[in-house]
This record gives structure tokens, sequence and C-alpha cells, in this order.
């Protein structure tokens, strides 16, 4: 009875085995039909990771281009240098050549030649037929990986706005770094199978995933009106011995600019260069920041007073309020005094009995400080809020500086005075252009800008660009009157060096003093639209520290003038003649 319980009992445990035994070999087999069935593609795919290496091919740049479809903004073919340490068969040979290619040092190219990892890269931006001919020696362990480098066919021209790339072709300033994520492609890669010592196995070839090319930019600067604006600015800065000089042109109903200039510009094709002579001078920083100077936008990213032609917005404001019509008779003794301070006319005799057109005409001081005084800091600071002085305008470019203003519980009656004709706070010039195109177009405040569309490399628009409008600046009365009256200043007042034969030009002329203000240094600056009667392009020209002469009407309008001579007829306007 006792063997028969014995048996019984190994039985059943030779039993718990076996169906242990079998659920373990039924749960390997269905966990190797999972692996085998469901997660194939998933191991494969790391298996092929494991032997295939890769290698990045850079995706070519979006071209940029003008209003016209001229190419401002290329890609030029270069080459990137690599070894594979694991590779290389004669490192020798390799050091050798790629030393004698490259004009690098022996030592520089054994450091990498000798050093034990999946790629190093020698040097990338090669010249393509120094890659050519590196290529040729067909080394064993050397990579001749085609590249692209960001190339300006016009080299410094709107260097300022459409800004440079860096090494590794990303944006690094204007209009490259605004719209990166419209002009960087997709990168691709080059994939070879190695075996478990990293040397490539011949018979499997290569693998490519081809790079995505990024989209092209339209702008709206014309390549034309651009090169003769920066003409025109070169020849000024020349001839009067400026620090610099500024000249944008704009649709003032839309916003687009056609040109923006900032001489002295910068070689795009060589951005890192510095002023002959300085190198040795200066330490790493201070190179930096003598760069960051040569890059800077001064027409957004710098303030200035904008004197006289900031007369157009009190202006403005003061017969939108009512506090003064065309008619309004004035007496000019050559100065006022507010509170305690006598503010002089720059016409020290006075201009005697003149009504308000007349006092736009001369440029009267007293007469647009006593605007001001009419409308009083609480509507002056409506005015200038109504108009989006208040608010950066919004510039599709890097960097747009604020306008400098006091403080409305700080404004007392000097500081409106001062203000009144453009002196006391700062402004930038793309701001104040702005806002006299939203003062003489009708009244809409546009939103300046240069990017039109986006296309991709098949001709498909990815993206139209539109901009925020504000309407109701100002009435259309006093729009038209506005017009009116800068009109007059170019044909009887201040601008007469503004006039364009055969068109109807309005403008104002500014002369203002930088800080302190003994220094002797002047801007000088002209502010005009045409026609008059119908604006269809505004420019301003701003003369940084002009030498001799320096008052806007003599200095700034002849820049104007013989600009719109040649662009009105180039853009299609028709004169009063035709």
């Amino acid at each position: 009875m006792l063997a028969n319980n014995n048996k019984i009992a190994h039985r059943k445990k030779i039993m718990v085995v076996f169906f242990l035994c079998a659920g373990v070999l039924v749960g390997l087999f269905g966990r190797l039909v999972y692996l085998m069935v469901w997660r194939a593609e998933h191991y494969s795919e790391l298996a092929t990771d494991l032997h295939e290496r890769e290698r990045s091919i850079k995706a070519a740049r979006g071209k940029i281009m003008d209003r016209n479809g001229a190419v401002l903004a290329d890609n030029m073919t270069v080459c990137t240098i690599s070894v594979i340490h694991n590779q290389i068969e004669d490192p020798e040979q390799v050091i050798q050549v790629l030393s004698k290619e490259l004009g690098v040092t022996e030592e520089f190219v054994r450091q990498r030649v000798e050093k034990y990892s999946s790629m190093e890269r020698i040097r990338s931006n090669v010249d393509k037929g120094t890659g050519d001919r590196i290529r040729e020696y067909d080394l064993a362990g050397v990579k001749v990986d085609e590249d692209y480098k960001r190339y300006y066919p016009y080299g410094d021209l709107a260097s300022k706005v459409l800004g440079f790339t860096g090494g590794d072709n990303q944006g690094i300033i204007g209009l490259e770094v605004i719209y990166e994520e419209y002009l960087t492609g997709k990168a691709g890669t080059i994939l070879t199978v190695t075996d478990a010592r990293g040397i490539e196995v011949d018979e499997a070839g290569e693998r490519r995933i081809e790079p995505v090319a990024g989209n092209d930019l339209y702008i709206s600067i014309d390549r034309n009106i651009q090169s003769y604006a920066t003409q025109l600015a070169v020849q000024a800065c020349a001839a009067k011995e400026a620090d610099s000089v500024s000249i944008i042109v704009m649709d003032p109903n839309n916003g687009e600019i056609y040109a923006m200039v900032n001489v002295p510009e910068f070689d795009l094709n060589d951005p890192y260069a510095l002023p002959e002579g300085t190198e040795e001078n200066l330490s790493t920083e201070e190179q930096q920041n003598l760069l960051n100077g040569i890059w800077r936008n001064g027409c957004i990213n710098d303030t200035y007073e904008p004197g006289s032609t900031f007369k157009i917005i009190t202006a403005a404001a003061g017969l939108e309020e009512r506090v003064v019509t065309p008619e309004d008779t004035f007496s000019c003794p050559g100065f006022i005094v507010v509170d305690d301070r006598k503010i002089r006319c720059h016409k020290t005799a006075g201009h005697g009995s003149e009504t308000f057109v007349q006092a736009t005409m001369n440029s009267c001081n007293p007469v647009f400080i006593t605007v001001g005084m009419r409308l009083g800091v609480d509507n002056y600071y409506k005015y200038f809020e109504q108009f989006g002085l208040k608010q950066k305008t919004g510039i599709d470019l890097p960097g747009e500086a604020g306008t400098i203003m006091h403080n409305k519980d700080d404004m007392g009656n000097v500081e409106l005075a001062t203000v009144s004709f453009g002196q006391s706070f700062q402004i930038t010039p793309i701001q104040l252009l702005t806002t006299a195109a939203s003062i003489v177009n009708g009244g809409n405040r546009v939103t300046p800008h240069f990017g039109i569309q986006a296309v991709d490399e098949n001709g498909e628009v990815v993206e139209d660009f539109s901009y925020p409008v504000q309407s109701g600046i100002v009435s259309d009365e006093t729009s038209e009157t506005m017009r009116g009256m800068l009109e007059l200043v170019v044909s009887e007042g201040g601008g007469r060096n503004g006039q364009v034969a055969g068109f109807r030009v309005g403008g104002k002329t500014a002369t203002s003093q930088t800080l302190p203000r003994n220094s002797g240094r002047y801007i000088a600056s002209f502010l005009a639209f045409a026609p008059a009667d119908d604006p269809q392009v505004i420019a301003i020209a701003i003369v940084n520290n002009p030498q001799g002469t320096y008052y806007g009407g003599q200095v700034a309008a002849p820049i104007l003038r013989q600009l719109f001579e040649n662009i009105l007829p180039y853009l299609g306007i028709m004169s009063y003649n035709q």
C-alpha cells in the first residue's frame, strides 16, 4: 500500500514538472512567434542600424528672391571631407593628401585620422573643385560629401536686411533668421552597410534618403531700387563725410518695402571681415562687439531725435482734434516762452504773421509748440497712442527698437513743447516713416514688411504672408489736408530741393542735433511721398553727422529728389505732363 502511494506521488511530481516544462515551452514559443511576427520590423530596424553607418546630406536652403524674381541669396555647392578610422588602409597617404589639398597641417589631419570614432570631419565648406580632386585619389576611409554654402550674388546689397547664415547653414541675422522655418530644408542621409569592425561591405552598396530643399522666399525689395538707393547713399556718405546714411523706400498703402539701405553695408559673402588693421589691436570680445555694430540695421535697431519731420504727427493730431485749421494765423517773433524756458525758432528774427499752412512750410517751432499746447498732454498722448507710436511697427526683421518717450505723468509743458517739434524723445526711422504713411494714405496704419510668399521647389505657394492693417488713424479729411500742406512744403517751402519735375511731391525736412546739444553733431533728414495727391511711394533719407552744411533741406532732400526722378517712372507712376 505504501509502495502504491509512493508511485502515485512520484507520478504527480512528474506530471507537475511536465506541465511546468510544457508551460515554459509554450510561453517561449509564443514569445518567439510574437518577436518573429509582430516585432519583426522593429528588430530588423535595430539590426540594420547596428550594421549601417549614417552620413548626413545637407538640404539646399531656399533662395531669397526680390519681387521680380532676381535671386538675392543662393546656394553654392561645396564639399565636406571626413575620415572613418576603421576603413583607412594607408593612414600616411591619407594624411599627406588631405594636408596638401586642404591646406592644413599634417598634425591637424593626423589627430583626426588616428582618432577611434565612427567618423571625424576634417573640413566643411570645401570648394567643389578641391572635393573632386580628393575624390579622384579613391582613398579608403575618406568620404567626400557634397554640401551647400550660402552665396549672395550682389555682395553687400541689402546686407543688413538679408542677413547671412553660419557654418551650419542656419540664419544669423536679418531675413535669414526671421524666415528660418521656411528657408531651411530637411537633411537627407547616406546609409552604408558595415561589418562588425566598421568596414564597409562593398557588395551591399549605399542607401540614400534624399534631402528636401527649403522653400524659396519672395520679398518686397526691388533689386533695381535697392541698388540705386545704395548708390545715392554711398555718394552722399562720401560727399558729406558722414558717419552713415540710411534710406527706406516703401509703398504707403500696403507697407511693402522696396528698399532699405544702411551705408556702410558689409559683404554678405565675408560677414566676419573686420576693418583693415583692427584685428591685431582688439580682443575677441572687442572684435565681436565691432562686428555687431557693423551688422546693426540703423533703420530699425536704432532710435534718434527726428526733429522737424515729426511735425507731420503734431500737425495731423492738431487738425484731427480741431485745435487748429490750415487758415489759423499765428505770429512768430523768433521764440516762444514756455513756463520759464525760452525756446527759439530756427529763424531767430522770426517769421512774423503766418497761417498754419505757412508755418508748416516754414517749419516754425513756436507755431507747432502752440499747437502742442492747445492739444495738451492728455490729448497729445492719446494721438501718440492712436497713431501707433507707443508700439513697435511689427516689421519682419529682428531687434526692432521701441520709441523712447516721456512717461505721461512726467510730461510737463516744456516736455510737451519740445516733443511737438521733434525733440527730447527718440524714434526709429521705420516707425516715423510708417506713421507718416498712415497719415497721408487715408488713415490706415500699415505694417512695414519684406516677406511676400514662400514657394516650394515645385513652384507651389506654401504661404502668402499677410500683415495687419489698422484703419481710422486719421480721418480722410485730415489725411487730404496733410497731403496738400506737405506738397506746399516741397513746392514752395523748406523742401524745395526735393522737387521732381513733372511730379507732385509732398514732404518734410528736418535738422536735429544729437546729444549733447553742444557736440556739433547733426542729423539731416527728409521724408517725402509721391504723387502728393495719391501717394504710391514714400521714402526717408537720413544723413548722420554730415560735415559742413548739415541742413536737411540741403543735404537730404536732394537724395530723395534724385531717387524719385529715377524710380517714379520705373514704378509706372505717370507724371502730370503725360
